[in-house]
């Protein structure tokens, strides 16, 4: 790969206009634009010919869409892609298509004055497109075929974890009382997070609060995916919000989510618009540290893949608070900078792959 000062990119985009501005915003930032595609086939032939660190990709255009061209990129050449993806109920759903295929992560378009907006995100847009040029492309593919929730999590509620083989009677796993878990996440995210909910059984009674750094008008579709996905009621928070067990939030974009009170064994959440914390909203820390100061019960908190510290100072209040801290390795991370920055706190109980973070979950919620 080239160096991450200079990263090489391909702009596709079936409008003229957008793949003018946004190759002058990446030009100036940095990021050696070094050609342009009209479609998905043009970006897959990009691909092919140059050595890319990373491809912006347009969710609709015609003839090869996006989805298709990130399939066929990850399938050939795997490379990082990043989403530029339209304020609509229809293209949410294609870029979570386009994630699931195997594109790390997504830039919402503006809308309005595109070129206005557009100047306005600029460096929000460079920083994306480095974090994501950075990144490991192999993991993203390599969680998207999420299990059912009726797999691992299922042998798990069923107590069959060691020791079915024999035939012997199993007896049912115990869990704690009333378990809050909050689970922070950025860049290749999605599919890991609906990789973990997917492994939670229904019998631990979680309470389960996700802040996946995601822009507003795509949170609620995330919910959405998740709750078919999962055996947990999953939907996006509102304000004031209660939690309860077999019930899990995602924080709405553009809003810190603070947990606000523990009645009944029931979580409170509140929305806010206070500035940004780590230069993002949401912020995980602000979730964890308030669920830390909040919970009166059984606390788990887990980072997974994302760029930047947003989640250190949350795990220090979750280990503070007497909780159990999880980590994502570095191996399944598309970007290890969350997890990194966890781990280097010292209070990190365990780092698991991503297919073992429901289970690390599950262990620090069993009765022992």
């Amino acid at each position: 790969m080239v160096s991450s000062q200079s990263p090489r990119a391909v702009v596709a985009d079936d409008s003229h206009f957008m793949r003018s501005v946004i190759s002058d915003i990446l030009t100036e930032g940095g990021i050696d634009v070094v050609t342009k595609a009209r479609d998905g086939r043009e970006a897959v032939a990009a691909v092919a010919e140059h050595d890319l660190d990373v491809v912006t990709m347009d969710v609709e255009m015609p003839g090869m869409d996006g989805i298709e061209a990130t399939e066929r990129i990850m399938a050939e050449q795997p490379t990082p892609i990043l989403m530029l993806s339209a304020h609509t109920d229809e293209d949410a759903d294609v870029t979570f298509q386009a994630l699931e295929s195997g594109a790390l992560d997504f830039f919402r378009k503006p809308g309005g004055e595109v070129s206005m907006e557009m100047s306005r995100l600029e460096d929000q847009l460079v920083e994306t497109v480095r974090t994501v040029a950075a990144a490991d492309p192999t993991t993203a593919s390599g969680v998207s075929s999420v299990q059912s929730a009726g797999t691992a999590a299922t042998a798990a509620a069923s107590g069959s974890r060691g020791g079915a083989e024999t035939g012997t009677a199993t007896t049912t796993t115990q869990y704690v009382d009333r378990p809050t878990v909050v689970i922070g996440s950025s860049t290749g995210g999605p599919t890991v997070v609906e990789t973990v909910l997917s492994d939670l059984p229904l019998a631990a009674d979680l309470r389960v609060l996700v802040v996946q750094h995601m822009p507003d008008g795509f949170t609620g579709r995330f919910a959405e995916r998740l709750n078919a996905r999962s055996e947990y009621d999953v939907r996006e928070a509102t304000d004031g919000t209660r939690v309860d067990g077999g019930e899990a939030v995602i924080a709405a974009g553009d809003y810190h989510m603070e947990v606000t009170s523990f009645r009944n064994g029931r979580v409170g959440v509140s929305l806010t618009q206070d500035p940004p914390v780590n230069n993002v909203r949401p912020a995980v820390d602000v979730t964890m540290e308030t669920g830390a100061a909040t919970v009166d019960g059984p606390l788990v908190g887990v980072v997974l893949t994302g760029m930047g510290t947003d989640g250190a100072a949350g795990i220090e209040a979750v280990a503070d608070a007497g909780g159990t801290t999880i980590a994502q390795d570095e191996a399944t991370s598309a970007v290890f900078g969350m997890p990194k920055r966890a781990i280097e706190t010292g209070r990190v109980d365990g780092v698991a792959p991503v297919d073992d973070v429901a289970a690390a979950i599950l262990d620090a919620v069993e009765v022992t």
